[in-house]
């Protein structure tokens, strides 16, 4: 009797390892995209904001696209204005929403850096700053 019991307990963990767990996974991994963006929960992070004003070294500027349930959205184009030098590294938002963007100048000032999606602003802004 106890080894039909035993039997029923491995047969049901081998049916949940290979068959529930895999397709739960998939569902989670899948439930992580969003695909509207939500301007009042993406936001605009600085990675480095601070450099020198010598039109080498680089600030650096992360955007992540969220939708309103906090998932990330990707493949949508971003712009950065407020600044002459700005390069974007990756184009379109990638599978994390996340878009980056380098800027460099030989000036020294501070310049305030707001983050477009489809014609609409982020409501964030980020300052960075070139000093010598």
């Amino acid at each position: 009797m106890s080894l039909g019991i035993g039997v029923m307990v491995v047969g049901g963990l081998y049916f949940l390892a290979s068959k529930v767990v895999p397709n739960v996974l998939v569902t989670v991994s899948q439930a992580g995209v969003g695909s509207r963006v939500s301007f009042a929960d993406s936001y605009v992070i600085g990675e480095k904001l601070l450099a020198r004003a010598d039109g080498k070294d680089k600030c650096k500027i992360n955007v992540f696209l969220m939708d309103k349930d906090g998932r990330a959205v990707p493949g949508k184009a971003v712009m950065l204005t407020g600044m002459e030098g700005i390069v974007e590294n990756n184009g379109m938002s990638d599978k994390n929403g996340k878009t980056s963007f380098e800027m460099v100048s030989k000036d020294e000032n501070q310049f305030e850096l707001r983050a477009t999606v489809e014609g609409v602003e982020i409501p964030q802004s980020v300052t960075v700053t070139f000093r010598n």
